[in-house]
């Protein structure tokens, strides 16, 4: 996997020009899955943390699944019946302050993509249509998802 040592963070009010450095981190959880941690923090983002620590994590990891499923034969009648999904997860965790003077809690947002076994092979064009949608939806809606975050009611 190709991870960028360096992401430009979508547009949020009160930052400008955010960006946030990775590095590969030894913490994956299992030999089928990389994660990454914030080491630097770029732009103007006044109060954020400037990386990751064992306190306060600032990661991110990809996981696919321990074996890959196979697309399963077609019935007498020509029809798959029965189609295994491959789960793939990317976690995301980033270390909080709920209280002046508290210990930090661990925010942690996942996103689980269940993939048909076939489509791999079968509808690629698709997979990158939907993977492009669901993070250019993400980046474009940002903002309003903060508001959403902060104040409990839906911004979008």
């Amino acid at each position: 996997m190709a991870f960028p040592s360096s992401v430009a963070g979508a547009p949020i009010s009160g930052f400008t020009s955010p960006t946030y450095t990775f590095t590969k981190s030894a913490s994956a959880p299992n030999s089928f899955s990389s994660s990454y941690a914030v080491t630097a923090i770029g732009g103007t983002q006044a109060g954020v943390d400037t990386g990751s620590s064992p306190s306060r994590p600032w990661t991110w990891t990809l996981q696919r699944p321990p074996t890959l499923k196979q697309l399963n034969a077609v019935d007498a009648s020509g029809v798959v019946r029965n189609v295994q999904m491959n789960q793939y997860d990317i976690t995301y965790r980033k270390g909080l302050t709920v209280l002046a003077g508290q210990a930090p809690k661990t925010a942690v947002w996942r996103l689980s993509m269940p993939i048909p076994a076939g489509a791999d092979t079968a509808d690629v064009p698709n997979i990158k249509g939907m993977v492009s949608a669901f993070f250019g939806t993400g980046y474009d809606l940002a903002d309003e998802l903060v508001s959403t975050f902060t104040t409990g009611e839906l911004a979008v």
